[in-house]
């Protein structure tokens, strides 16, 4: 099983391959020893497509070697990429033995040993996901359809578990989940879908509307993934502070984290994928003073010109964005901040571009990732007609990535004296790694521990002092 893409993706890998261990197959690290090489692609942004498109081939290449000493018999894609373009997909990269779509997911194993036997599967022609789900939040139910990584009990064996775990005792989680590695934090998912209508963005075309979890589930599996060993949870969805509206309950996260925070052997909770826009006094307080939740926002703000935002038909301005960065951090000063910022959207001016920089110098961010706009297929802005030349985007990008580098490594700098409490994650003899309360993981930066280091091992929450920053890195003191 390859991963591609984001932590959501994540979780969708790990529900496929505790669907397919419940299916009877065996999930091995070598695709040398594996009858079936599963690529679980990325359909964000071009560049992700073609990361995607080219594991598949480098797949195909081991599966056609006469000489790799291996057995592959089928090369198969599932994921947003798969899903975003089906049939199109399968019929320009012949190469992969199959494309499967989210409604295949239920039945994975059953789909997958047709498949190595030789059986040819017809890919799906795609349809626009929010058209499966009512447009009213409240009206939905998701129990019809199949919506990747929320452990839907849908195949026998998953609705034997779940409806045991629902029942009281916690019980085996293993037929819809099964974790790809060791790590002592795992994602867990909070909601899928989005119901926004943002210019750029494909996402909900094929992510669908948006559907949360029950806090139920969640928390099951929470405790679940305690047992496996797993001390933080990160908290995904497509837009976490629209959890609980189809529930009935835009407050349902703030009475969820508390009770995330208290699971047994979970020492950390994180939440990801915040919209400015929705974010409410009541989430940033329990964000930013719930005992065992991460003072931690990552907040998607994309843009600061008005006028830009509102082309994106996303909602804000510097004024607003720096006055919620103020309730932040009035709870919360040592909070962690995280954004992404799109530049050269199609009518951007140089003032605009202005705005921008001066809003990024201003809200003393932690990390920013900086994206160059292109086109998406089925969105609208791939209809503006205003758009910059590619040059004119890329040197803006650099230009804006250039400050980004410098504003994070001085934000990192700041840091220095602060206490922190690092989650290790690697231990190399005498070099151990792990993240601060405001890293997340993966893309935030990392914590080098020094000192006193003697048995300390990886999964310990260890408090320390910053003595030492470089660029987002840090260096802290036992």
């Amino acid at each position: 099983m390859v991963t591609l893409g984001c932590t959501r993706n994540e979780v969708d890998s790990e529900e496929l391959a505790g669907r397919l261990q419940a299916g009877g197959f065996r999930l091995v690290a070598d695709p040398a020893d594996a009858d079936t090489v599963v690529v679980n692609t990325c359909g964000f942004v071009e560049q992700a497509k073609k990361d995607s498109v080219d594991t598949l081939l480098e797949a195909a290449d081991l599966k056609a070697s006469a000489n790799h000493g291996g057995k592959a018999q089928a090369v198969v894609a599932v994921g947003c990429m798969a899903e975003r373009y089906g049939k199109e997909l399968a019929d320009s990269l012949p190469e992969a033995d199959a494309v499967l779509g989210f409604d295949d997911y239920p039945d994975i194993a059953a789909k997958l040993r047709a498949i190595v036997a030789g059986g040819h599967h017809e890919a799906h022609t795609p349809s626009d996901r929010r058209l499966l789900l009512p447009i009213s939040p409240v009206e939905r139910d998701a129990s019809t359809i199949s919506v990747p990584g929320m452990g839907d009990a849908t195949t026998d064996a998953a609705s034997a578990v779940v409806t045991g775990m629902l029942g009281g005792a916690m019980k085996d989680f293993s037929a819809v989940r099964a974790r790809l590695d060791d790590a002592p934090w795992a994602p867990l998912k909070l909601a899928s879908g989005c119901d926004r209508r943002c210019t750029f963005c494909a996402i909900p075309s094929f992510r669908g509307s948006f559907v949360s979890r029950r806090p139920s589930d969640v928390l099951h599996e929470a405790r679940w993934l305690a047992e496996q060993g797993v001390k933080e949870l990160f908290l995904v969805s497509e837009n976490s502070t629209s959890y609980g509206k189809d529930l009935g309950d835009l407050r349902l996260l703030e009475s969820l984290l508390p009770e995330l925070a208290a699971v047994d052997g979970i020492e950390r909770v994180r939440v990801s994928y915040l919209q400015p826009a929705e974010t409410r006094p009541g989430l940033i307080q329990a964000i930013a003073t719930t005992p065992g939740v991460a003072p931690y926002f990552d907040l998607s703000f994309q843009h600061a010109s008005n006028a830009v935002l509102r082309r994106m038909k996303r909602f804000g301005d510097p004024g607003s964005f720096l006055g919620l960065l103020d309730q932040v951090r009035q709870l919360a000063p040592d909070a962690g901040v995280r954004s992404n910022v799109i530049v050269g959207f199609p009518g951007e001016t140089e003032e605009d571009l202005e705005i921008l920089c001066d809003f990024l110098e201003a809200a003393r961010l932690d990390v920013t990732g900086v994206f160059g706009y292109s086109d998406e297929d089925g969105t609208e802005a791939a209809g503006f007609t205003d758009k910059l030349d590619e040059d004119e985007v890329a040197a803006r990008a650099a230009h804006v990535s250039a400050l980004v580098e410098e504003l994070t490594s001085q934000r990192a700098e700041e840091r220095i004296g602060e206490a922190v409490e690092v989650l290790v994650e690697e231990v190399d003899g005498d070099e151990i790694v792990g993240r601060a309360a405001h890293q997340g993981p993966d893309v935030d930066g990392m914590t080098t521990l020094v000192g006193d280091i003697a048995g300390v091992r990886r999964g310990d929450l260890v408090r320390a002092v910053v003595v030492a920053s470089e660029g987002v890195d840090l260096t802290a003191q036992v």
